[in-house]
């Protein structure tokens, strides 16, 4: 019952976000990000292209450099989809993942994989690479989101720091988090947190630019608008980005 019932959750996690072709991209001063949908995106950090929890179809990814580094954060669909990663030339692809990921893409498929567990760390093209933590905090939401299983992700090189939440809540791992550039947010309800608790966290561990991002939920998407004025607002230094995460059909 409990593999059926995971089956069927993981096909609505799929359904229900699958991204349209989006070639939207923004330059920083340290690297590019190409949002892709909802928790999918490319990063171009000096030449080296990262690819973030591609799911969707390679067809979303026929006009993005091929990757060098791919991160996935989760199990569930909207983060982990084997047809999407089988698409892609990965002939040089390194591919870092929890165990829980891991487990799902050995078998048949020749990829160059790395194990990552909370708070382990590896180097891949001169971009160190860390496991963060990412688990849900309400009794309720436990359910979405095991403490242990995923990772977030905090990746660094020239000591420029980029955080990826995956999906979590406002854990202590997260509000401890020092000298952080770029951060991609997570807030939708009922999956991870509210924007509430996103800017409450934003303005304990103060990144330098905050990209909201995985804002869709069960009941559309989530008052990015208000988490801007939240944070901008109590601390002006912290720039509240918005990409389009969300590309029209």
């Amino acid at each position: 019952m409990k593999k059926i019932a995971f089956l069927i959750l993981s096909s609505l996690f799929l359904l229900a976000f699958t991204p349209m072709l989006n070639s939207d991209s923004v330059e920083r001063d340290f690297f590019k990000v190409t949002p892709i949908s909802h928790a999918t995106m490319v990063i171009d950090w000096d030449g080296t292209i990262i690819y973030v929890d591609p799911v969707g179809g390679a067809e979303l990814f026929s006009e993005q450099p091929k990757p060098d580094i791919i991160l996935i954060t989760d199990i569930h669909g909207d983060h982990l989809d084997l047809e999407t990663i089988v698409g892609i030339n990965t002939s040089k692809t390194t591919i870092i993942a929890p165990e829980a990921v891991t487990k799902k893409l050995l078998g048949d498929y020749k990829f160059q994989i790395e194990t990552l567990d909370n708070g382990e760390m590896s180097t891949q093209k001169e971009i160190k690479i860390e496991a963060i933590p990412m688990y849900n905090l309400r009794e309720e939401a436990k359910k979405f989101h095991s403490k242990g299983r995923g990772n977030g992700y905090v990746i660094e090189k020239n000591q420029k720091r980029i955080y990826i939440s995956g999906d979590t809540e406002d854990i202590p791992e997260m509000r401890a988090l020092k000298n952080i550039d770029a951060a991609f947010l997570c807030m939708n309800l009922p999956y991870t947190m509210t924007v509430t608790s996103a800017a409450d966290a934003v303005l304990e561990f103060k990144p330098k630019t905050i990209y909201p991002y995985h804002y869709r939920g069960t009941e559309g998407l989530s008052d990015v608008e208000k988490f801007k004025s939240l944070v901008e607002e109590s601390n002006p230094k912290i720039e509240v980005v918005q990409l389009n995460w969300y590309p029209k059909k």
